[in-house]
């Protein structure tokens, strides 16, 4: 009999629970909002508008499982540079610029190196974006976290002008989808990673390798070109993702074959991991996704997919 494919299920997690603990956490939410408070729950970004013109951006994250296998393959600087980045380009995704950085390592024995090492990762990420790392917590909690493992989680705070902000609101049909090539597998999709790599030695160069982060490059493009909805291809794919920030009434038609994957896609396939699965999952080779109109596409843009009307959030071409 063939060997059943490997899921992230498998492994461990479940991306419809975590959709539904944002789905039970909604009214708890909603119940503490303000006058301030701009946007629905559940966005890359939370905003809060300042009432002077200016909103700011705020997103919270954690690097993940993917601590497991960096600290063995010390490699844990990449993970400080991945959670500075993962928060940068959540708040991007609004159109705000970063402004602060805060963190928090919690372990059942803080090693002072390894601390050192997440900071220092985070600080190189946070020096070329302009975002200043104002402080942090770090906690000593024996039995709660298993010996030797750490948690490396961090919130990022930025600024966008309303006549700047990026909210989907101008997406039609007709638009394009432009995709920004990501630097293999960033931060998710490692429990299942970890299952497949088991005890065998980590590449790091092809699994570990850190987020990039897009500031340049999404301001490079609004320099030249109308960006009417940006999207952080984070757990859940294109699909879960590109699919959060375009409104009702249109949808996105996503042509798998239009770029090329990294190698560390490659691999995930060798080790049996199906398409249908490393589509649900992982970011396959695009890490940022920008919608504009057709008019203003130019090279060396990687158009991957298109804006059309009657659809539901985002389809493959080739499904």
């Amino acid at each position: 009999m063939p060997q059943r494919a490997p899921t992230y299920a498998d492994a461990g997690v479940s991306l419809a629970t975590a959709d539904a603990v944002v789905e039970r956490l909604r009214d708890a939410v909603d119940s503490t909002r303000t006058p301030g408070v701009e946007g629905a729950f559940g966005a890359f970004a939370g905003l809060f508008d300042l009432g002077d013109g200016r909103l700011l951006a705020a997103s919270t994250d954690s690097v993940g499982s993917k601590l497991v296998l960096a600290r063995r393959a010390g490699t844990l600087r990449w993970c400080g540079a991945d959670l500075a980045a993962h928060g940068i380009n959540d708040v991007l995704t609004t159109g705000a610029d970063p402004l602060f950085f805060l963190d928090y390592v919690a372990a059942s024995s803080i090693e002072p190196e390894q601390v050192a090492e997440l900071v220092e990762g985070a600080a190189e990420v946070c020096r070329r974006a302009g975002c200043a790392i104002l402080g942090g917590e770090t906690a000593e909690l024996p039995g709660i976290y298993r010996d030797e493992e750490l948690d490396f989680c961090g919130t990022v705070v930025g600024l966008v002008d309303r006549d700047r902000l990026v909210d989907g609101s101008r997406v039609e049909a007709g638009d394009v989808v432009v995709g920004l090539p990501s630097n293999g597998l960033h931060a998710n999709g490692f429990s299942l990673v970890r299952q497949l790599v088991g005890d065998d030695p980590v590449d790091a160069h092809l699994l570990l390798r850190p987020t990039r982060c897009y500031l340049d490059e999404v301001r490079e493009l609004r320099a030249r070109a109308d960006v009417r909805a940006l999207a952080h291809v984070t757990g859940g794919g294109i699909t879960g993702n590109l699919a959060r920030v375009v409104r009702d009434g249109v949808g996105a038609v996503v042509d798998a074959d239009a770029w090329e994957r990294d190698p560390a896609f490659d691999w995930l396939s060798d080790q049996g991991v199906a398409e249908d699965e490393q589509r649900r999952v992982f970011n396959l080779g695009i890490g940022y996704c920008a919608v504009i109109p057709a008019v203003d596409v130019r090279p060396p843009d990687c158009v991957i997919g298109r804006i059309e009307a009657g659809i539901e959030g985002v389809e493959w071409s080739d499904a």
